[in-house]
């Protein structure tokens, strides 16, 4: 597996935490020295180490945000 590096940009929040203390988070991230996009993704406690996760560009996040809004969360 080749190497990688990433910058965390921005930090939005936390979404979840499971029972081991990863957690599930909204970040702005920069993968190898590209602009940053958004990113959700589980992290360990210290952040060292990561999950899968989805990686967003501005664009695909505003789409995302006008399909939540419409959305019936309450069910």
């Amino acid at each position: 597996m080749s190497d990688f590096k990433y910058e965390i940009v921005e930090s939005y929040g936390k979404l979840s935490e499971n029972a081991k203390g990863w957690t599930r988070m909204l970040h702005k991230i920069s993968w190898n020295d590209r602009p940053a996009k958004y990113d959700i993704r589980d992290w360990a406690p210290d952040e060292t180490k990561m999950g899968k996760g989805l990686t967003f560009t501005t664009e695909e996040l505003r789409e995302l945000r006008t399909i939540l809004n419409k959305m019936d969360l309450d069910e």
